[in-house]
């Protein structure tokens, strides 16, 4: 799918495919980690007042979502569990209070061991989906043409075209949030590598199941 395109029923399209796509991955325990990092962690990080924060055991949680839905690097997770405790409330409190600066957010939560941009990013659209997409490889192949470069100032770049399309493609009666075409982009581009994907750039899969 054309970053570019502007037609929402080709990106609500792309975006009711996500489940569909995650499945196709066989990857074991993927669907539980995505519904924890989707569903229930945003709830247990609003629930936390006055000052929501994250948990080791959930920054784990959320690697493991990282790793299982792109590339699998085992070595992160051997850092996250060698974390202090403390550190990562204190961490994610500092970056969850900064939004919606995102350079300031992203750099509280790189101060962890094991957690660069990419991380942070997964971090904060957890928290504030509007604010902050997830840094996929994929989208940002889509977005900027390179998924190589995981630095701050390319994350900002990515985040604020994300938002720009966000609000393109919201109208009164659709809400479509920075994460929500972070997610249409990754299943798009998963959609493609399936057998019998449609061969039209602006097709989708959902559309040729309906």
């Amino acid at each position: 799918m054309d970053f570019k395109c502007s037609d929402l029923i080709v990106w609500k399209g792309a975006l009711s495919s996500y489940q569909i796509h995650l499945a196709s991955l066989n990857k074991p325990n993927l669907l539980s980690l995505d519904d924890f990092y989707r569903t229930q962690l945003p709830s247990l990080l609003h629930s936390r007042q006055p000052t929501p924060h994250l948990t080791r055991s959930e920054l784990f949680s959320l690697m493991q979502w990282k790793l299982s839905r792109g590339k699998f690097r085992p070595r992160l997770l051997d850092f996250i569990s060698s974390l202090d405790e403390a550190l990562v409330k204190s961490a994610s409190e500092k970056a969850f209070l900064s939004l919606p600066d995102l350079a300031k957010a992203v750099s509280e939560l790189t101060v962890l061991k094991g957690v660069g941009p990419a991380t942070a990013s997964a971090v904060l659209a957890a928290y504030a989906p509007d604010v902050a997409p997830f840094m996929s490889d994929e989208a940002m192949e889509a977005v900027l043409g390179n998924s190589k470069d995981y630095t701050l100032k390319q994350y900002l770049v990515f985040a604020n075209r994300l938002q720009t399309k966000a609000k393109e493609l919201s109208l009164e009666d659709e809400t479509f949030a920075a994460s929500d075409v972070e997610r249409a982009l990754w299943s798009s581009a998963v959609g493609a590598k399936l057998p019998n994907a449609p061969a039209h750039p602006n097709a989708t899969w959902q559309q040729m199941i309906d």
